[in-house]
């Protein structure tokens, strides 16, 4: 397996496979990746760390999946400087389908920024990790 340069963060082990399509394609592409489980209500502590250490340990672009209030990309985003990729997650609790945690994520404050996709739509975080990977290489 490539060595890891996108690190996946869920906030609960149940978002785990709406996020399979992420790694999916990542595999398909040969990109290394990572998958952490860490809340941003229940665990905010682990976060920050995971989000300050991500760039030392050679990560190049962040993908979280969140649900409902959907804190976790933000949480991420405001702990380093590395792309963001929020994927609004359905939830069986939301009554809004996954508008809520959409919401949550596209409307973050000047200078803490994520880049949104579609509600569920990790295959296309994945791709939009990979294209910015491009850029880098």
């Amino acid at each position: 397996m490539a060595e890891a340069v996108v690190g996946i963060l869920v906030g609960s082990e149940s978002d785990r496979p709406r996020m399979q399509p992420a790694l999916d394609e990542l595999d398909a592409r040969g990109i290394g990746w990572e998958l952490e489980v860490r809340s941003a209500h229940r665990n905010p502590d682990a976060v920050a760390e995971y989000a300050k250490s991500a760039a030392g340990r050679g990560l190049k672009v962040l993908v979280c999946g969140a649900g409902l209030a959907a804190a976790l990309p933000g949480a991420v985003a405001a702990q380093t400087d590395l792309p963001v990729i929020g994927v609004p997650l359905r939830s069986s609790s939301s009554v809004l389908d996954g508008l809520d945690a959409l919401l949550s994520i596209a409307q973050m404050p000047p200078g803490v920024p994520v880049a949104a996709v579609g509600v569920d739509a990790a295959r296309n975080a994945a791709v939009l990790a990979a294209r910015i990977l491009a850029l880098l290489d």
